[in-house]
């Protein structure tokens, strides 16, 4: 048996720009990318606070240390800059993988600067705004 798991996450990222013009797609800074385990063109679901819309997208790779986050094509009539994401990916393993597997979640502020990485599950982060430190 295969499960789907919670790979990483970025957690509380703010939209930077929406494109509605371009191909599709979310545009995310290189450092968040590489902070997320995070390629060009993976596969992630798009959750915003703000609104409660979901939406499955690829990632493109944003110029390293911008704090870009940009909807693109259609999902920037979803998510508009200012908005809060959690931004998902999810990984297929073995029952045994993942039994053992942890995933990275990538705390950020309102810059979409890197606050903290965490491996594990983060409880009670509700609220939790951040600024850098």
């Amino acid at each position: 048996m295969f499960r789907t798991m919670m790979k990483s996450k970025i957690h509380r990222a703010t939209v930077t720009d929406a494109n509605l013009n371009y191909v599709g797609s979310i545009t995310i800074d290189r450092d968040l990318m590489d902070a997320a385990d995070l390629l060009p063109n993976e596969r992630v679901q798009v959750v915003n606070n703000n609104n409660g819309a979901r939406l499955e997208t690829y990632v493109i790779e944003g110029e390293r240390g911008s704090g870009v986050i940009c909807m693109n094509g259609a999902a920037a009539r979803l998510a508009q800059p200012g908005d809060i994401l959690i931004i998902i990916s999810y990984a297929t393993m073995s029952d045994e993988e993942a039994r053992q597997f942890v995933p990275r979640v990538v705390l950020v502020d309102q810059a979409n600067r890197i606050v903290k990485v965490v491996e594990g599950e983060v409880a009670g982060l509700e609220n939790a705004n951040f600024v850098s430190a």
